[in-house]
């Protein structure tokens, strides 16, 4: 690799300071690297958190600091652009920020001499329909979250697969995660961990008034759609859809989204030879 771009973040790294060292050993070693120190949205603007436009096309690699939530983040940002992420924690262990700030060097030895593996994730695509209208498009690495907003009372969740009523929730939300996903906000509702190298879509009911609900696997290919329904004595019910804990909408009873597997993927780059199972090892161990 030849080509970099650095995605900071301000938080983590203060002053960016790590991120003018990374930036400074890639040019001192005849690499190109552009550094993005604006990690704000600014007002009004189409992306989340890094302005995908500011990145070369020609860039091999996108170097992300902060976790794995600078991580997600840059990744929505950045999935038109079909450029591999590669993350560096600056704080503890992460499952896609694999590198700390103390294998920083030798890791960027890796990928300058191309020793190192590329992982496809898959991402939702989520859209928000209110009066059978097109309201707003999204996608998310980790999960899409349907909850409720408002008072604290459980709302009625309608459910169908591939437009066949599944079944209704009464619950405080539904998490409708990836692969990825399934380590984060569903694993703490009670959902299974699967690895982040299959497909497939998880479910989970989050805190459901009842006693039998468990969490469902759907193929990949399965169009999953979330309806809010009528409240106590048919009254309208209001909820929230969040992309990977991020960008929220509000909704309304007969507001649905439409959930599927997004056509694009999320490359990772990985330069270790650890795998998840060691990850996932080493975080239950610490937690």
């Amino acid at each position: 690799m030849d080509k970099f771009t650095i995605i900071a973040n301000s938080v983590k790294d203060r002053n960016f300071v790590v991120s003018h060292r990374i930036a400074e050993y890639l040019r001192n070693n005849g690499k190109e690297c552009l550094m993005l120190q604006d990690t704000g949205e600014e007002q009004n603007a189409s992306y989340h958190y890094t302005d995908p436009d500011r990145i070369p096309d020609d860039t091999q690699c996108i170097i992300v600091l902060g976790g794995d939530g600078t991580l997600l983040q840059a990744a929505r940002d950045v999935v038109d652009k079909d450029i591999p992420l590669f993350g560096i924690n600056m704080g503890t262990l992460g499952y896609l920020a694999e590198i700390d700030q103390h294998s920083i060097y030798p890791a960027l030895d890796r990928l300058m001499s191309d020793r190192y593996t590329i992982e496809r994730r898959m991402m939702l695509s989520g859209t928000v329909y209110k009066n059978d209208k097109v309201a707003v498009s999204d996608v998310a690495l980790n999960d899409i979250v349907i909850g409720r907003e408002g008072p604290l009372r459980v709302v009625r969740f309608n459910n169908y697969v591939n437009g066949t009523f599944l079944n209704s929730y009464k619950a405080d939300g539904i998490i409708v995660s990836t692969p990825t996903g399934s380590t984060g906000y569903s694993l703490s509702a009670g959902g299974p961990i699967i690895s982040p190298a299959a497909s497939m879509i998880l479910m989970t009911p989050l805190a459901p008034h009842t006693l039998n609900t468990r969490s469902i696997v759907f193929s990949p290919d399965d169009r999953i759609t979330v309806e809010i329904g009528e409240g106590r004595d048919q009254n309208q019910e209001h909820g929230m859809a969040s992309f990977d804990g991020d960008t929220s909408v509000s909704m309304v009873t007969g507001d649905r989204i439409v959930i599927t597997r997004s056509k694009k993927d999320t490359r990772i780059i990985k330069i270790n030879n650890i795998s998840f199972l060691e990850t996932l090892r080493e975080k239950m161990s610490n937690s």
